[in-house]
């Protein structure tokens, strides 16, 4: 199968570490750029680990610094360890 030009990429996949990920992703984002910012990155999460405090999220390809200012901002120490286009890019290391 022929790989897909950029622009055809919809999503960007994020690895992120912290804690209670779930709860923390969305309200920073709901904090950094209000209800209208949150709808527009599309926000979604493929899998999380809480033993490990890890996640991989998904989101829109024109949001991805947005999301990754607000997980900057936000009081509660996130990281954001790498983002890729595809998730086995993700899973390689």
């Amino acid at each position: 199968m022929k790989a897909l030009i950029p622009s055809q990429k919809k999503k960007r996949y994020l690895f992120v570490k912290g804690k209670d990920l779930k709860e923390n992703i969305e309200k920073a984002i709901l904090e950094f750029s209000g209800t209208l910012g949150l709808s527009k990155c599309g926000l979604s999460f493929i899998s999380s680990d809480s033993s490990k405090n890890q996640a991989v999220v998904s989101v829109n390809r024109e949001s991805l610094d947005l999301v990754r200012a607000s997980l900057v901002v936000f009081p509660e120490k996130m990281e954001v360890t790498k983002v890729s286009g595809t998730l086995k890019g993700l899973s390689k290391k």
